[in-house]
Parts: structure tokens; sequence; C-alpha cells
């Protein structure tokens, strides 16, 4: 079964860190909302890594360096090093890098971590559109303080015709409180401003995969992701598979009505998913049955029910994986668009 032609979750008799060589892990919606580890995050890493899986941590936030996340993981109780964290940040000035002169001056809109990996690439982070001899304006996740008079500088250089770059284009951003605006929030503002377009590195385009892998090594990688958008789709473009853990933005309705590109090749609750085997999913009579559960597309929604022979209580993430497989069957190349509320309520979702 090829990604393009995903009809449903795939399953694994091995666990997946023992199928896989490297996890690469999402952090914010993933590992931690905010400044708290998500449940059984923490325990679920350690072993995996005791396992011998490669754990590597790639965010599209470009707000922190790599150390300021190794520390942030370290005391959450993941011992982490800096090299084993992969940012958007890091990936946007590569794409700088390698489109301007060594020692060109980049106005920066974002936080330290876009300066550091700019200065790690040999550019120099400046903050006034006037700096003279300017070859680059790159836009990152600032924080909920970076000033409105930020986006005012980018415009300014922008609309002189100094090339615009964006670490990451995601437009909500989980946190501790919910979910807020991200740095694709920021980008329209300056967009509106100037008409123009970035050249944009983070997830899910190739930019940010072409970093992580040579960042890392990865033979036999796995995109650990709460995002369909940019976790999921970024995996589908590098051809890699990958696990949607349901602890960040992607709720059950969203992931049912997913395009081809959008859908994971496993669905987990959370980061205990890297630790088991995934159930399969089979067809019996235009029926999809995974564990206790069995999924069909009857009239305008799915019908799920649960299944006579089942040999333990059934579990609600069964039941997902085989509305999964119904409504994506259905939808074939598009997204599936009956209702699923019915189906996902008799899952207590």
């Amino acid at each position: 079964m090829t990604r393009q032609s995903r009809t449903r979750p795939a399953g694994s008799e091995r666990s997946l860190h023992q199928a896989y060589d490297t996890a690469l892990l999402d952090l914010d919606g993933v590992v931690y909302a905010g400044g708290h580890a998500i449940a059984h995050a923490v325990e679920s890493l350690a072993a995996a890594r005791a396992g011998g899986m490669h754990l590597a941590y790639v965010t599209n936030n470009a707000l922190r360096t790599p150390e300021a996340v190794a520390e942030h993981l370290g005391e959450l109780g993941i011992p982490t090093e800096a090299g084993e964290v992969i940012t958007s940040a890091q990936a946007v000035a590569r794409l700088i890098a390698e489109q301007v002169e060594p020692g060109s001056k980049v106005l920066v809109v974002g936080g330290e971590g876009l300066r550091v990996a700019l200065r790690e690439r040999g550019l120099v982070p400046v903050e006034s559109a006037d700096e003279e001899g300017l070859a680059a304006v790159v836009q990152g996740y600032g924080g909920p303080d970076l000033a409105w008079g930020r986006f005012a500088e980018a415009a300014y250089a922008i609309n002189r015709g100094v090339p615009w770059y964006a670490s990451n284009t995601d437009l909500t951003i989980p946190g501790a409180r919910g979910i807020a605006p991200g740095n694709g929030a920021a980008v329209e503002v300056v967009r509106i401003a100037t008409g123009a377009d970035p050249q944009v590195a983070g997830k899910p385009l190739p930019p940010m995969h072409r970093e992580t892998v040579l960042r890392t090594g990865a033979r036999r990688p796995l995109v650990v992701g709460d995002r369909l958008d940019t976790d999921i789709e970024g995996a589908f473009n590098g051809d890699v598979d990958s696990l949607l853990v349901l602890t960040g933005v992607t709720d059950a309705a969203q992931l049912l009505r997913a395009e081809p590109r959008h859908r994971p090749t496993y669905v987990d609750r959370d980061l205990r998913g890297l630790l088991t085997g995934q159930p399969e999913v089979s067809e019996r009579q235009g029926a999809w049955r995974c564990g206790g559960w069995s999924a069909a597309h009857a009239g305008t929604g799915l019908e799920l029910t649960r299944v006579a022979d089942a040999v333990r209580e059934p579990d609600p993430v069964d039941g997902l994986r085989a509305l999964c497989a119904a409504a994506w069957s259905a939808a074939g190349d598009g997204g599936y668009a009956d209702d699923v509320d019915k189906a996902l309520a008799a899952l207590g979702w």
C-alpha cells in the first residue's frame, strides 16, 4: 500500500520503537504543551530510547535555540542533547545561506532561535530595515510578546524588494492554556502589508525534512506528530511513515476527513503508541474491522458497531482506526464529506 493510496491505518506486529531506527518527534502537542509534559510522554520516550530507538525532536517553533529546548526537555525528565533538536530556524537559515553571500545581513522578526541559527550559517542578524546591504528578511515565531512594530519593520524591507523567508506557516500553536496564534498568523499580517509571499522552510516542506535527515542520519525514521498539515504532510512529502498522536491540535473528526496527504500510517492516543505494535484493520464484506469494532460507510454517514466475538473490551482507538478506514476508503482521493458526529459519539469523542 503506497502512501498515495492509503485507505486505512497500517498495522505492525513489531513495536514501533523496534520497527524504526529514529523517532522524529514534534514537540508542541506531542511531548509537551506549554511548560508541562504531556501525560505518558516522559516514561514512553525513556522506554523507547532504552529499547534502542534514537530520538530527535523536530519543531517548527523557531523561538528557542536547540540548547534551550534541550534544557527544557531535561527539566521535564527527558535527558536531551542540543544536537538531538532540529528547528525550523536551522532549516530556514540553511535555505537563506544557500541564496545569499556569506556574511550577509538578515533582518530578524522573531526570537533568539533565529539569530543563533543565522550565525551558525555565517550570516549577520540585524534589527532594522534601514541596514545598508540588507540581503534578506526572516520571520519566525517570536512568542506572545513580539512587538507589532517588528511586522512593520519587515514590511518596510520587503516592500523595497528585499527577499522574504519564513521559518514556518503554522497558523496556530498549542500551549498550556489552549490554542494560540502561530507564526503563520504573523506571516499573514506581513503578507497583507506587502502582497509578497515568503520562501518557507518548515514542515511540511522539503527544506525541513532535508535538515532533519542531514542532522540525524536516520535510515528508517518514523515521524511522530499531532498536526495533519505539518507533521503528517511532511512525512508524506518525505516518503516516510508517520504516527499521529491525539494529544495536540488534530481531533478525531479532522482525522476522519483527512485527504490522502494528511493520512498517517499509524494512529494512537499518545506516545505510548511507540512501545506497542499496531493492530491490523481488515476489510470484511464492505466493513472495516479493528479489535472489537466494525465500521462502514452507510448512507450519509459512518456506522460503527461493536463486534460480538471480541475477546476483550473494545478499545475506542481501535474504533477510530476502523472509522478511518471506512471514511478514507469512501473518500478516495478527497476528504470525507459526510457526517461523522454520530459514529464518534459512540466512542466518547
